[in-house]
């Protein structure tokens, strides 16, 4: 337990969490949305410092980062906890686990030294705050994030975007990359499935984006709900007014915890989505869920070549050089492979 960053106090004993958007009142005694950050005694206290339910290895193209250091590896990490409840959330187990188990927090305890030194031997250029909400246990990751880039390892969030421009402002020198799940571009959906809200998360991408934090944005695209042509366009248009070169991936939904009366999104689906970000400008176009079908791949965006192939998570080609396009000469934007084998920003 360790008393928790951005929050005020209110009138009797009562304080304001201001870490994510929905700002939560709580009362003596009470956690907020998120089931983690609790008032004791007019003091707020984050629950899952150092408590580590999920700990992995990862290829960075699980996140999903797919111009980041691509094919390199990610030491993924997450507590139990979330500020959403996303019906369809694939990592309910543990999102939701506070919830559904009478408060309980769970964990194997930790502390960011032996995250980075985890990290490090295991030949990890990245730590990954993902699995679920990083916000939610934002004190821990932002305490491993300044250690990791002390010893050189850069940090990555895997985010619903909701956390707050203060806490985004504040993690920001030490985060190397985001990728911000963009669920719909509707507040309906947002508070039916999500409970939450969209604006937030249109805000969190602009801030990212100013603040020279490298942003991919991921939809997973749900049969009935957010797969319409229209609202399709509308998120691909919203991306590229933050800017053409930032990725987006447009991932297969598959039935998951309460979300069950849907099927799973068609490939054809998948492949509209990708054509229509291509047509609104954006650069790079991913799909994601559906190996072998060719929408894993990264091409040059000024000639069409091939330039990165993949299969699913796994890397099988690039011919990037320093950075660049062999065809052309362009220089692809992210964080890539340099012809010496190293990494530099394009």
């Amino acid at each position: 337990m360790k008393e928790a960053m951005f929050y005020e106090s209110t009138s009797e004993n009562g304080v304001r969490c201001n870490l994510c958007n929905h700002r939560c009142k709580i009362k003596e005694g009470k956690r907020g949305i998120c089931g983690v950050r609790e008032n004791r005694g007019g003091k707020l206290y984050s629950l899952v410092y150092g408590k580590i339910i999920a700990e992995h290895i990862d290829p960075i193209e699980k996140k999903p980062l797919f111009n980041f250091l691509p094919g390199s590896r990610a030491f993924s990490i997450g507590t139990v906890g979330c500020n959403f409840h996303c019906k369809h959330c694939q990592n309910s187990d543990i999102s939701q686990y506070p919830h559904e188990h009478g408060g309980e927090v769970i964990g194997q305890d930790r502390n960011p030294d032996q995250i980075v030194t985890a990290a490090i031997a295991a030949g990890c250029e990245t730590i990954a705050y993902t699995y679920t909400e990083p916000t939610i246990f934002y004190e821990f990751a932002y305490d491993t994030a300044v250690l990791a880039r002390m010893q050189g390892i850069k940090n990555v969030f895997v985010s619903n975007g909701y956390m707050s421009s203060e806490g985004a402002r504040q993690i920001a020198p030490y985060l190397d990359a985001i990728n911000v799940n963009l669920k719909a571009f509707t507040d309906k959906s947002y508070k039916e499935v999500c409970g939450a809200r969209l604006n937030p998360v249109l805000e969190t991408i602009l801030l990212m984006k100013e603040l020279d934090v490298w942003v991919e944005v991921t939809t997973l695209i749900i049969p009935g709900l957010n797969d319409g042509e229209q609202e399709l366009r509308d998120i691909a248009r919203f991306v590229k007014s933050v800017g053409p070169e930032i990725p987006w991936h447009v991932s297969q939904f598959y039935p998951a915890y309460k979300l069950l009366d849907r099927p799973s999104t068609p490939a054809a689906t998948l492949r509209r989505a990708r054509e229509i970000g291509m047509e609104e400008g954006l650069r790079y176009v991913y799909e994601g869920n559906v190996p072998g079908e060719g929408g894993e791949n990264t091409h040059c965006y000024a000639c069409g070549a091939l330039l990165i192939e993949r299969y699913g998570l796994t890397l099988t080609r690039n011919r990037l050089q320093d950075g660049k396009c062999p065809e052309c000469g362009a220089r692809i934007d992210g964080l890539l492979p340099s012809g010496c084998g190293k990494y530099e920003p394009s």
